[in-house]
């Protein structure tokens, strides 16, 4: 019955290929019709790279493979004495949950998504900066799902999909010593940890940090006290002291950078399924300390989510609008405001974001990475394609961006943890 089940929604889906195009980008998207029968099942089939496949960038960009052969490599982080840190974790499958739970478990494995997570930190040292890695080294290892790094004075930090840890940082290490010290713990579901991702940012003066926890479900499905503390970003002090919520009602935030210009927190975040192939809209926005986004009782604002109940009228009306939204399903997660020298004028006032690409909707979205150009610390103007060819001609994922960084060059650094590559991205 389960194998009947799926067989059906990826023949729904198959269906849906003429669905209307989502307009849904932009500070002013036009939101799609909400969609009722059966959720659409239509996750592209992780097939790989061939042996000389590579993403396409814009014409006077090369692109490279600055490290291959790792094991889900999701998140960047670079040290300052020019390292690049690889947090390489995968989604775990669900355990319970009945058919419901079959078939996420299913359309995670056709994705490439369900692998034993290598719960690692990975060292690359380019030595001469030449675009080569020279050394390859395990920087972190025995954690649980990592993601978010960060380096505050004498610590490095790690956003477990539990906790966050820290361990003491000696300049130029290639491992960090000993065991980790647990500095907050987050919240948690042992059975069904739904949205696990964690990642990390610094306030700009170095004195607060702030973590991103998602939802455990899609629209609090297990009820808002299996919620608690979660759709949510949180502030706490270096020492894990005076934690607090800083902004709620954020589904699954996700990337996470304060905007160089005006130290203004920004992140991306992947919005609720199931209403239907252009509802509603992943979103870029700035984050307003006690705002609160919507999540679960309204989308894009004030728009009320029935399924939900009982309502939450009061809570609706204090719903902030996004800034900024990045289309429906992209699964929108890498987020990076460029600080280098080496990319065009154009690309050092933006932020590039990773777009893992639909599960949930009949024509695919996503699979790409983009660029916002931003005016005056804010998004302006129109998405534009910056790393394409993720999906091959049959609409198979040959690979799916997640997490974007830098080199100590300036190069763009992108992590697919389909083709289980660091793509990097310079000029010719």
């Amino acid at each position: 019955m389960k194998r009947v089940l799926l067989s059906l929604a990826l023949a729904l889906a198959a269906c849906g290929q003429n669905a209307p195009p989502d307009k849904g980008y932009g500070a002013n998207p036009e939101l799609g019709e909400r969609e009722g029968g059966l959720p659409t099942v239509n996750p592209a089939r992780a097939v790989g790279w061939s042996a000389n496949g590579a993403p396409t960038a814009p014409a006077g960009f090369a692109v490279t493979r600055y490290a291959e052969g790792l094991d889900h490599p999701r998140w960047i982080y670079l040290l300052p004495n020019g390292d690049v840190l690889v947090a390489e974790s995968s989604t775990e499958p669900e355990t319970g949950g009945g058919v419901v739970g079959w078939i996420r478990n299913s359309v995670q494995r056709r994705a490439g998504a369900l692998a034993g997570s290598a719960n690692r930190i990975t060292l690359l040292r380019d030595t001469n900066r030449d675009g080569v890695v020279d050394e390859r080294h395990v920087f972190a290892e025995d954690l649980n799902q990592p993601i978010g790094m960060a380096l505050v004075g004498r610590y490095f930090y790690v956003a477990n999909t539990d906790a966050v840890v820290r361990f003491a940082y000696t300049d130029n290490a290639v491992r960090v010593p000993g065991r980790s010290e647990t500095v907050l713990r987050l919240p948690h579901r042992d059975a069904d940890n739904g949205h696990w991702t964690r990642t990390l940012a610094v306030s700009p003066d170095g004195a607060k940090l702030y973590v991103a926890v998602g939802s455990s479900s899609n629209i609090a499905d297990n009820g808002m006290p299996a919620e608690e503390g979660r759709a949510a970003i949180w502030e706490f002090n270096p020492d894990g002291s005076q934690p607090r919520i800083f902004a709620s009602g954020i589904r699954n935030p996700v990337g996470l950078e304060f905007e160089p210009s005006t130290s203004v927190l920004y992140v991306v975040a992947n919005e609720r399924d199931m209403l239907g192939d252009n509802l509603t809209p992943d979103y870029l926005t700035s984050v307003r300390d006690g705002g609160f986004y919507g999540w679960p009782y309204s989308y894009w604002g004030r728009h009320v989510d029935e399924r939900v109940q009982p309502q939450r009228p009061d809570l609706v009306a204090a719903a902030l609008t996004p800034d900024y939204a990045l289309g429906s399903h992209t699964a929108s997660l890498g987020l990076h405001f460029y600080r280098g020298a080496a990319l065009a004028e154009h690309y050092r006032s933006g932020v590039f974001v990773g777009q893992h690409g639909s599960w949930n909707r009949s024509a695919l979205a996503g699979y790409k990475v983009i660029f916002v150009p931003f005016v005056n610390g804010r998004p302006d103007g129109e998405p534009e394609d910056f790393l394409t060819g993720f999906l091959n001609d049959r609409g198979e994922a040959q690979g799916r961006p997640v997490g974007v960084g830098e080199d100590a060059t300036g190069a763009l650094l992108v992590a697919d943890d389909v083709g289980n590559i660091i793509w990097r991205v310079a000029p010719n």
